[in-house]
């Protein structure tokens, strides 16, 4: 099922998502229809609060071809399409700046520096805990879905100057979904 997604403004973007105990039968239909959801907007992840959900979930699928040759034969063995309950990321590692979207930030993107390295801990849908190590795009992309199940939006990790440019998109997209600014 297609779900809504929530864009800048909405008060769910900054909430903070609650952990989940195991992992129900529920929870996986939410995990598959945010994967239908971010397929369908053409999107690489989705967190639970892009949905109005709460719960500390979020779903990734990388595409072929989006990372570099190094860093696609270094995260070969994650599986994807990755769907993550409870994720932490217990180990950074490098950084790196470059070019980050969102689907709740329509025509919206920036230069972010993140972590070129990341170790992350979560459940799987069968509840059984996991640890991977991931590079480059995908590493980028679980540190963006995390940040949002904490609550703060990758323009938070824009430059000041980075802001000022996208200000008056960025004002309209928030009074046309309820924010104040």
């Amino acid at each position: 099922m297609i779900l809504k997604i929530f864009k800048y403004g909405e008060k769910v973007l900054r909430e903070k998502a609650l952990r989940t105990g195991i992992v129900t039968d529920e929870l996986k239909a939410l995990a598959d229809d945010m994967l239908e959801t971010m397929h369908k907007a053409k999107g690489v992840g989705l967190a639970a609060q892009q949905v109005g959900r709460l719960e500390r979930l979020c779903v990734i699928d990388i595409p072929d071809g989006c990372e570099t040759d190094e860093d696609a034969a270094f995260n070969a063995p994650i599986a994807m399409p990755l769907k993550m309950f409870n994720p932490e990321i217990i180990a950074r590692e490098g950084s790196e700046r470059d070019k980050e979207g969102c689907l709740s930030f329509p025509g919206v993107g920036g230069s972010i520096v993140r972590a070129r390295q990341v170790v992350c801990q979560y459940m799987d849908e069968n509840s059984m805990p996991q640890i991977i190590t991931a590079r480059g795009f995908l590493a980028r992309a679980i540190q963006h879905e995390t940040d949002h199940l904490d609550g703060v939006l990758y323009i938070d990790h824009m430059t000041a100057v980075e802001r000022l440019e996208y200000a008056a998109k960025l004002k309209k997209l928030s009074k046309g979904n309820g924010g104040t600014r």
